[in-house]
């Protein structure tokens, strides 16, 4: 990973709120966001979310998790900063945390019915991508769903607060491509890929706006989606 999250520890969400201060909105409104679009697509894919044992992979301290808690039916969390993990055990205790070793998840194979993580493979070494997006593709289910979010490199306010971010020296961002890539490379077949967060703030229109926007590359964020067969 190109950041010790265990150094971060608690100055995370002020160090991502100070990076993005231009646009007006807290950090805890993209993540938000960025929950409500998984659980969409889970829905629409797999069926009932309380139904469904999902992996946080990258957890950090949780933040996602506090959305995610009571809208699927199991959650789990992994990351390689135990300090990170001892704070998401704090803030989120309804929530399965563990540590990983950086090479490997500690779980089972076909251990959850989807696997995700939000930006978390921009601070993955490039020529590791590969093997990390595999090892999620390992403990999902077939018919499973591994669920890439990444920092969309072609909105120019992304790039400007990922150079404003303290831990995001030196990291490369991947397009939506790249990320596709990575899926296919994993033997996954990509079923949906979108961009999202077009507008820093919420109105009535902005819903439907962000749906009918979904294809244009300018989206603050990206995801990409990928289903496993076998």
């Amino acid at each position: 990973m190109s950041a010790d999250f265990d150094e971060i520890g608690g100055s995370y969400e002020s160090l991502v709120d100070k990076s993005i201060a231009f646009g007006n909105q807290e950090h805890g409104f993209y993540t938000r966001r960025k929950a409500s679009a998984l659980v969409d697509l889970a829905t629409r894919h797999l069926g009932n979310p309380a139904r469904l044992r999902v992996l946080d992979i990258g957890c950090g301290i949780g933040l996602t998790d506090r959305t995610l808690a009571k809208r699927f039916g199991e959650l789990h969390g992994v990351d390689p900063a135990e300090e990170a993990v001892a704070r998401a055990i704090e803030l989120n205790p309804d929530v399965h945390y563990r540590v990983s070793d950086p090479g490997r998840l500690p779980h089972d194979d076909g251990a959850f019915d989807v696997a995700f993580a939000i930006c978390v493979l921009h601070h993955v070494e490039p020529a590791d991508r590969s093997a990390f997006v595999r090892d999620m593709a390992r403990v999902v289910r077939p018919g499973g769903l591994v669920a890439l979010f990444e920092h969309n490199p072609r909105n120019p306010l992304t790039r400007l607060a990922v150079s404003r971010c303290e831990f995001d020296e030196g990291v490369r961002l991947l397009g939506r491509r790249e990320a596709a890539r990575s899926l296919r490379a994993a033997d996954l077949t990509i079923v949906e890929r979108r961009y999202l967060l077009f507008f820093p703030f919420e109105r009535r229109w902005t819903a439907p706006a962000e749906r009918a926007l979904r294809a244009v590359p300018l989206g603050a964020q990206h995801y990409v989606v990928g289903r496993r067969w076998h």
